[in-house]
């Protein structure tokens, strides 16, 4: 009895399988109808930069199984297009062929969902595997509003390039870039992707890390610590002090010195202990000589003393003085 139900199901299972395979074969979907000469198809018509430096890029390279050339050529990536095709061999005049199954610009351009899906078909890993949800993908990018398919050598990749396209979209940062004291982004010492991890990321505003302390600590790394003394605003976040992009005051502050560090050891009116005591914190200063205080603060500066502002290792640094 085991064995003729073993036998059966057998059967049975083949059965199924060549009615599978009958179905797909008579499947219109099953086959898209891929242009039997690949990109040699297209060329004939689009013959000239920039569509045929894709030419001379790594998507060309059919000794690369994963490459589109390697595949069905330019409908690797712009769908099966028979009526596209077809329709080009009749075009007359100021005509114009039905489109492609899917066009990366123009009027006809696919939605941004479609084409960034195109190139996640083959790039959906390591730096683009945070792409789907991300801010970049919420507000409609697709890759091709960035990149540069069909350039032997994406603009993007080229340090003094990258900023400007990021520009188009950013012209805040832009305007930022051209303050008296700003990050070398002009100089093309540094680029946005130095500090943002373009195709999504898990910490705020895009950095490359889990936060903005832990992205400036790539370059800034004296500033890590452990430190004996903490500054506590420094270990909260550089953003308290610094704007990275741009600013017109000396090093990246967000205010002029003394006033950035007021804003925290306020004035006279605060009546707490410690260095947030305003003129009651400094020895030997009250109320009576307030206008030398000011003095003190108005026209110099709070590290003329507190030079070490991001922390002090010295067992006498508890108020980061040198």
């Amino acid at each position: 009895m085991l064995i003729k139900n073993l036998v059966t199901g057998v059967f049975t299972g083949i059965l199924f399988m060549l009615g599978a395979s009958a179905w797909a074969a008579e499947s219109p979907a099953a086959a898209p109808a891929y242009a039997a000469k690949g990109e040699l198809t297209c060329m004939k018509c689009h013959d000239s930069a920039p569509v045929t430096e894709i030419l001379n890029t790594p998507h060309a390279v059919k000794g690369d199984s994963r490459t589109p050339f390697s595949n069905h050529g330019c409908e690797t990536c712009h769908g099966a297009s028979p009526e596209h095709i077809k329709s080009a061999k009749h075009v007359t005049g100021n005509e114009k062929p039905v489109p492609p199954a899917i066009s990366f610009s123009g009027p006809n351009a696919a939605p941004s969902k479609v084409r960034a899906g195109v190139c996640l078909g083959c790039h959906e890993n390591t730096a683009r595997i945070n792409w789907i949800g991300s801010k970049h993908d919420r507000n409609d990018v697709a890759c091709n509003n960035c990149h540069t398919i069909h350039a032997k050598k994406d603009p993007l990749f080229v340090k003094e390039a990258q900023p400007e396209k990021c520009f188009t979209c950013h012209p805040q940062q832009r305007a930022e870039s051209f303050q008296y004291s700003h990050h070398p982004i002009r100089e093309g010492k540094v680029v946005c992707s130095d500090c943002h991890a373009i195709h999504g990321s898990p910490g705020p505003h895009l950095v490359k890390e889990f936060t903005v302390n832990e992205t400036c600590y790539n370059c800034h790394a004296e500033k890590r610590g452990p430190l004996l003394w903490e500054h506590q605003p420094v270990r909260e976040n550089c953003d308290n002090c610094h704007t990275p992009h741009g600013s017109p005051q000396a090093r990246l502050l967000t205010e002029r010195l003394p006033y950035l560090c007021s804003g925290c050891h306020s004035g006279a009116a605060n009546q707490s202990g410690g260095f947030f005591g305003g003129l009651h914190s400094l020895p030997g200063q009250n109320l009576n000589n307030a206008a030398l205080l000011n003095n003190e603060l108005q026209y110099r500066s709070c590290l003329n003393c507190h030079t070490q502002v991001h922390g002090s290792n010295s067992p006498a640094g508890f108020a980061f003085t040198r």
